[in-house]
């Protein structure tokens, strides 16, 4: 009886510490693999955003040595192409929704006013058979597809972490271990939309 007694115990014991215990350590590795899941993918986003912003110099360089090439739309493009370099984005900005909003809205701003001087563009066919411009806007178009598939493939990992974390009994092992909610990219209202830009408009001096 004595043994028995103890077996039962000790069976008690595995079943409310011991096994809760295991369960918990199991979450929490599931937990840090979807985490550097997303950290890898955030990294690949980073890489291709880094990457247009370096062949911006290049590209306005090229457009502003053609005359009366309307300045405002050239000036548009570095504006916010400063406004991207400025901002010092850690994969921190994960965690935080008006920092990542911000680092969104400022990458967005780049693709208008890119696409903004793409169209303008048109106006200028000297331009668009030029060899330098043409190798740009080629390194451009790969890059933009670029960040398009690294911005799918961020927000599938993202989306299967939130909602692993917000499942039940997930959610309460979570809350234990810190891990939150990640933020992803979605789609500006109007992204659909091209720029319109009115080609009677005189050229800017």
């Amino acid at each position: 009886m004595k043994y028995k007694g103890l077996i039962i115990a000790l069976a008690i014991v595995f079943v409310v510490i011991v096994i809760p215990i295991l369960y918990g350590v199991s979450k929490y590795n599931g937990f840090v693999t979807q985490n550097e899941d997303i950290n890898g993918k955030w990294a690949q986003v980073e890489t291709q955003y880094q990457r247009r912003t370096d062949l911006i110099p290049n590209l306005v360089n090229t457009v502003k040595g053609y005359a009366n090439f309307e300045q405002k739309t050239l000036t548009d493009v570095i504006e916010a192409r400063s406004k991207v370099a400025q901002m010092n984005v850690t994969k921190d900005v994960l965690d935080n929704p008006a920092t990542f909003q911000k680092f969104q809205q400022s990458q967005s701003q780049l693709s208008g006013s890119l696409s903004r001087l793409m169209i303008v563009v048109e106006k200028y066919p000297d331009l668009k058979a030029n060899e330098n411009f043409k190798s740009l806007m080629t390194q451009l178009e790969g890059t933009e597809n670029r960040i398009s598939v690294a911005r799918g493939d961020f927000n599938i990992v993202v989306q299967a972490y939130n909602v692993t974390i917000k499942k039940f009994p997930s959610v309460i092992f979570a809350g234990i271990f810190g891990f939150r909610e990640k933020q992803y990219f979605q789609a500006e209202q109007g992204a659909e939309k091209a720029p319109k830009v009115d080609f009677n408009a005189p050229a800017a001096k």
